[in-house]
């Protein structure tokens, strides 16, 4: 699976930190699972063991006094230690006896007054007996009590021992998938910003958010929640089956049984819940789209008093994706608790079975140690098969974003060079340039034109007609399908992309300001320009008159987008960015279409400082701003149908003519 794959190879980056937690959780697994063999310990060896063989000793370490004799256990003695005769203390129901002698063979047991009986296969045999008082049975159990005191104490080092390493290693392994989220966001955001522009088009700015965002937060469960339970489940099914192993083979093998049970259930419900995530990821994709182009059009949704129309938008979108989360839960209800249920139904039938059939004869019993530890494995062989079964959910979900998430990593991007070039004189040439956003469908067609060094060139035309698009080009956030570039004689495809637009500027319309502060959004955090150019690039634009009146001055804090400022303000700050920057190529984009005449004339006034021995282009609808331009491109349909000054162009009496009519009528009729 590719998205595995990739999921993997982020897990690489930290695997120390993996490593070293998995093996932390080796070892409280393995100290978790000892526990089973020191209860059996204690009731077959401890608390069960007093009915091994008793002989007559003399008094001793380990040995008991009963009626005027010392007593010890078989396996107290030493190597140079006597044995007398052989005693057996039994339980018979709830009450215990002593017996004077051996017992050859073990059965069903009855006690008839000081007389107990043995029955087995039929035959009976009788032996003298005295029953025990408390007193005297816990004179037996005496030295057990040490022995089941460490083995209890042992038990609880060992309990201590799994939750310490237990703590650590979810610390380490949260740690670790945490820097691994930490990576791919990084990962993810810079390489957004290496996408072309093309790119984001027909891609909604929310659903990339989601992907950066949502998507890469459900791939965090998978390495905290999913990573932690699938090791540990893992490994403490593998402890259990070697356990149950050393304990019992047969039951071992029938326990073996959940394993293909719990793969086909797994392959079952993954064919569902793929096709569920997906929708469930596409349609909170779509949800952070529609809620994002919300706020930003929101004085137009209420303007035009769409809050209607928007809600019901909204609400077919969050229906759809309610009605998805609610198969999920249907899926999940289905496949978590109860197939547990059902395999420990099954586990629990075979094991009844398996002991029934043992329990018909005698000398196959097992102790009740070894049943309460194959109980006891049993129960821990289901817990992490249900671990592993409720994580599902999760992992379908990590692992449908992960696709999302990696498909933004596959899209192929722009690459970043360090490679920097002297600033180029400015001298631009557009040789033959045909280009279209769709295949076959040119917006610019056979575009051929110079702009020396220090030049003003003005590109006007109707809305459509393919001002912006020769901007686009020039910056290479598109290439020409057809025709070069040409800047200071050399084709922009053989310019690398930062380092082609490391001495260029733009103004647009609507400038665009970052959250910071006025000064952060003039020098866009570049160290290399300092306080006071900033300062300078602001008197020299006019800036200081119209932002004088700010309390904080240039370190007024400025909102995303600079709502709280002026379309004037907001301006004024674009034209000293792109001053600070000394461009060799300015860009303006119509920037003065939406100033009021006051700023306007401001800004005028600076751009001339803006302008001198830099090539600059401007986009105008306003044509009697650009009356000075040394050249004045006339496009329609894409194509340069005029070309000269505005004196050139008037005498024409052509495009240029009738559109600079035309405004120079409607301004008069406004005056008038």
């Amino acid at each position: 699976m590719k998205v595995a794959k990739k999921l993997y190879q982020y897990a690489t980056l930290y695997k120390k930190l993996i490593i070293g937690a998995l093996i932390l959780l080796t070892i409280s697994v393995a100290a978790d699972l000892t526990g089973p063999f020191i209860a059996k310990k204690i009731i077959d060896s401890h608390i069960l063991g007093i009915e091994s063989k008793w002989y007559e000793t003399e008094e001793s370490k380990d040995a008991v006094f009963y009626q005027g004799n010392w007593y010890k256990r078989t396996d107290y003695f030493t190597n140079h230690e006597t044995r007398g005769q052989e005693v057996r203390v039994l339980q018979v129901g709830i009450k215990f006896v002593f017996v004077e002698g051996a017992v050859p063979f073990e059965g069903s047991r009855k006690l008839d007054g000081s007389t107990l009986i043995i029955t087995k296969d039929g035959q009976s045999e009788r032996f003298p007996a005295a029953v025990l008082g408390k007193q005297d049975l816990m004179s037996f159990y005496q030295p057990e009590i040490a022995r089941i005191l460490m083995l209890v104490a042992f038990y609880f080092g060992l309990v201590l021992i799994s939750s310490l390493f237990q703590f650590f290693q979810s610390y380490y392994l949260q740690k670790s998938a945490n820097r691994i989220i930490q990576r791919m966001r990084n990962d993810l955001f810079t390489h957004m910003s290496r996408l072309p522009i093309r790119y984001f088009d027909n891609l909604p700015a929310g659903k990339v958010v989601a992907r950066i965002t949502n998507d890469t937060e459900a791939i965090r469960e998978l390495y905290v929640t999913v990573l932690a339970n699938f090791f540990s489940s893992t490994i403490n099914i593998i402890g259990v089956f070697i356990a149950l192993f050393i304990l019992n083979p047969p039951i071992a093998l029938v326990a073996l049984v959940l394993v293909p049970i719990l793969v086909i259930w797994t392959i079952i419900y993954r064919k569902f819940a793929s096709k569920y995530n997906h929708i469930i990821r596409a349609r909170i994709s779509d949800i952070n789209g529609m809620i994002n182009e919300s706020i930003s059009g929101m004085t137009i949704i209420q303007a035009f008093n769409q809050g209607k129309s928007a809600k019901e938008s909204f609400e077919k979108l969050n229906q759809e994706h309610f009605t998805y989360q609610n198969k999920m839960l249907n899926l999940n209800s289905l496949t978590s608790h109860n197939l547990i249920g059902v395999l420990k139904t099954i586990a629990l039938v075979l094991f009844i079975w398996y002991f029934g059939g043992m329990s018909l004869t005698v000398s196959s019993a097992i102790s009740l140690g070894m049943l309460y530890a194959v109980v006891d494995f049993i129960n821990r062989l289901l817990h992490p098969v249900q671990g592993i079964v409720n994580q599902f959910a999760n992992l379908e979900q990590a692992l449908v974003a992960g696709e999302r998430a990696f498909s933004l990593l596959d899209e192929p991007g722009i690459s970043v060079e360090d490679q920097s070039i002297p600033r180029y004189k400015g001298n631009v040439e557009f040789k033959d340039v045909s280009f279209g956003y769709k295949e076959n469908e040119y917006v610019l067609k056979d575009i051929t034109f110079q702009a020396k060094q220090g030049e003003t060139v003005a590109l006007v035309g109707h809305t459509g007609s393919g001002k912006s698009s020769i901007m686009n080009l020039l910056f290479r956030f598109y290439d020409t399908n057809k025709g070069q570039i040409m800047i200071d004689g050399k084709n922009i495809q053989e310019i690398p992309h930062q380092a082609l637009r490391e001495h260029m500027g733009i103004v647009l319309q609507d400038p665009y300001l970052f959250t910071g502060t006025i000064a952060s959004n003039i020098n866009l955090e570049n160290e290399v320009i300092s306080r006071s150019e900033i300062e300078k690039a602001l008197r020299d634009v006019g800036g200081d008159k119209v932002l004088s009146h700010l309390s904080k001055g240039l370190d007024e804090p400025v909102i995303e987008k600079g709502s709280t400022l002026s379309s004037g303000q907001r301006q004024l700050i674009s034209f000293a960015r792109a001053l600070a920057f000394n461009p060799a190529v300015l860009i303006l984009d119509e920037a003065t279409a939406s100033i009021d005449t006051e700023t306007e004339a401001i800004i005028q006034s600076g751009m001339e400082v803006l302008k001198k021995g830099r090539t600059t282009f401007i986009i105008a609808h306003r044509l009697s701003t650009i009356r000075n331009a040394d050249q004045i491109l006339v496009l329609d349909k894409g194509r340069i149908v005029e070309k000269g000054n505005h004196d050139e162009l008037m005498i024409q009496k052509g495009k240029y003519y009738q559109m600079y009519e035309l405004q120079q009528g409607q301004k008069n009729e406004v005056a008038g």
